[in-house]
């Protein structure tokens, strides 16, 4: 299907292909992966033809359709619907001659292909992918012009879907989907009958969907037969065994030199110290892999509080007296709490959210906030608030405006802006590096709320592990509204859905709620209120009344694993301190040190897993009997 061939190419003298190649069968699903920057919107640029490459360096097979979405569907009167169906150029094509034809052999060879290419079923072919993407049927009749513009991405999305080209190109999917949206287009993917290219840093998309990976890395290009956590482990694995294996030859090639230059002129072992000489000219130079390096985040703990720190009391909530989004909304938020907010869009997630944070007030009812909570909101919308002309030095400046300037710059650095980035404009920045900034700024001074809406959408698959780390270190709550199930997963302990006017508990696991998503094929407006379309939901009421019981003794628990944790953490440390080469003949004092520490450390561990382990017995038996 596509074949790229020793293609060398790059913008403004920056190398981004160096005789790259690689090639791709019709059928295969392939996620492209690579660091942000690296070059991979410009290569699907290539493959479209509108970026120039060299006319034998990308081929594809004659006569294959390509498609992909560029933009947004226009701002046009015409219907949702429509504007999907008018992608099959052809159908459309045919429909209007069939129209006007008047020859019964023109009319015959019309209907005829029509009939070939499911003409007739197109109308429910298109609407059950606008269903999928989050649209009622009762949207799909409204104009284009009625939505906004991420709306209308999943449109242009819906669109090239319905045209199925044989080679289909998608960079970034996901980044205007919900969740529901996201699960949705993994299982039509893992369908989808042709060739598909997909840029994608979504890790679930990319181990559900996909039969291929394409690397790009060191500007050279890789295929690999698996999914991304496999094809992540064996990179691993074969970057450890390169790295060793240059370590063996570099002390090879130390210990061969220092032979010549002892005995090279000495005449008794100059015939020797030839010999190694040549065999030192012969030895394989090796370069250990590179490693790119992915900036941390880091946010301050907060100084601990009593729960809860956010109480919901029979509120609704929205923005116009009368017409509530939510109603009758009962949540309650304790300062280890880690929770998923599930939801299609425009359900009220971030309505939730905005009245949590105070950005609206609830229209009746109340929502109860501790009087020392700090809270750090994050929205995509918000990036576009930073300055564009100031650099990230200017905006640290501005959120400490007492602090010298070796201060400033040092707080930059801590953010991820060292001396080469601090002083680049905004508008110079890229999208995760302004994501970053945000993050960053609103966190600076402490929070013990985290609000993250769509935290990960400009952000490379290494950086959201490095997000997740930061995360789950971080020692106050977290509110998270994600597309990103793999995020989801790894950072929450609990969920709470907001569908049809209630924001509740959710007693189910993430796995629950994907099947959810995947076995009901009604749009996000007419579905069946999740909460009673799962049996686990009956007794949601009692059993929110007995998680409320038993918090005491899971925090316990919880706080005594992150102590275990931590303590875990001062061994390894003490352990890599203590295996330094030479540490005893150099530091015979510092190792005793050492050595004691360690001692009293291991001691230390031993009553903490005593403690962690008697909490969470005590919490274990608490919820099996809440359970009973």
């Amino acid at each position: 299907m596509l074949h790229i061939n020793d293609l060398t190419y790059r913008i403004e003298n920056r190398l981004l292909f160096d005789q790259a190649t690689a090639a791709i069968s019709d059928g295969w699903k392939v996620g492209f992966v690579g660091p942000n920057g690296s070059g991979k919107s410009t290569l699907l640029k290539m493959i479209k033809g509108e970026t120039y490459a060299g006319s034998d360096e990308i081929s594809l097979r004659k006569g294959a359709r390509i498609g992909g979405v560029d933009q947004e569907a226009p701002a046009s009167e015409t219907s949702l619907i429509d504007t999907v169906l008018e992608q099959d150029r052809e159908r459309t094509s045919l429909l209007a001659e069939a129209e006007t034809a008047s020859h019964p052999h023109r009319i015959a060879e019309i209907q005829t292909r029509l009939a070939d290419i499911g003409a007739h079923s197109a109308e429910a072919r298109a609407g059950s992918i606008l269903s999928g993407l989050g649209f009622s049927a009762e949207e799909q009749q409204r104009a284009c012009a009625e939505f906004s513009g991420g709306w209308r991405m999943r449109v242009a999305l819906a669109g090239v879907l319905f045209a199925a080209p044989d080679l289909l190109l998608l960079d970034e999917p996901t980044n205007y989907l919900d969740l529901e949206g996201a699960v949705w287009l993994e299982s039509y993917l893992k369908r989808y009958p042709y060739t598909a290219l997909i840029v994608s840093h979504d890790r679930d998309l990319l181990n559900n969907a996909v039969t291929h990976i394409m690397a790009l890395e060191n500007n050279k290009l890789s295929v690999h037969p698996t999914n991304y956590d496999t094809y992540e482990r064996k990179r691993a694995e074969a970057r450890a065994q390169a790295a060793s294996f240059a370590a063996r030859q570099e002390a090879r090639r130390r210990h061969m030199q220092s032979f010549v230059d002892r005995f090279r002129y000495k005449a008794s072992k100059a015939k020797q110290a030839q010999s190694r000489l040549k065999a030192l000219e012969k030895l394989q130079t090796v370069a250990e892999p590179i490693s790119q390096r992915t900036q941390p985040f880091h946010f301050p703990n907060p100084k601990p509080m009593a729960p809860p720190i956010v109480r919901v009391v029979e509120a609704d909530l929205g923005y116009e007296e009368g017409n509530p989004v939510l109603k009758k909304v009962n949540l309650r938020l304790d300062q280890d709490d880690r929770i998923s907010i599930l939801g299609p869009n425009g359900e009220g997630k971030s309505t939730l959210v905005k009245a949590i944070s105070g950005r609206i007030k609830a229209l009746s009812g109340n929502v109860y906030k501790h009087k020392k909570l700090q809270i750090a909101y994050f929205a995509q919308h918000q990036v576009d608030e930073l300055k564009p002309k100031q650099s990230a030095y200017d905006h640290v400046r501005a959120l400490l405006p007492d602090a010298t300037e070796a201060e400033t710059r040092s707080a930059a650095a801590r953010l991820g802006f060292g001396p080469q980035k601090a002083d680049t404009v905004v508008e110079k920045l890229s999208g995760g590096e302004k994501a970053r900034l945000l993050l960053g700024l609103i966190t600076y001074h402490g929070a013990h709320l985290l609000i993250l809406d769509e935290p990960t959408n400009h952000l490379d698959i290494q950086s959201r592990e490095a997000l997740i780390e930061a995360l789950n270190d971080f020692e106050g709550a977290v509110l998270l509204i994600t597309h990103d199930g793999h995020l989801a997963a790894s950072i929450a302990d609990r969920l709470w859905l907001v569908n049809q006017g209630k924001a509740e508990p959710y007693e189910g696991d993430l796995t629950d709620y994907r099947n959810l998503v995947l076995a009901s094929n009604k749009t996000p407006s007419t579905k069946t209120d999740k909460t009673t379309a799962n049996p686990k939901l009956d007794s949601r009421k009692s059993a929110a009344e007995a998680r409320e019981a038993i918090a005491p003794l899971k925090k316990s628990a919880q706080t005594a694993e992150r102590q275990l944790e931590k303590l875990n953490t001062t061994l390894l440390r003490l352990d890599a301190a203590l295996a330094e080469p030479g540490l005893y003949e150099k530091d015979l004092a510092r190792a005793t040190k050492l050595q004691k520490e360690r001692a009293a450390l291991t001691n230390a561990i031993e009553e903490a897993e005593e403690q962690w382990l008697a909490a969470l017995e005590k919490y274990e038996t608490a919820q099996a009997d809440s359970i009973d």
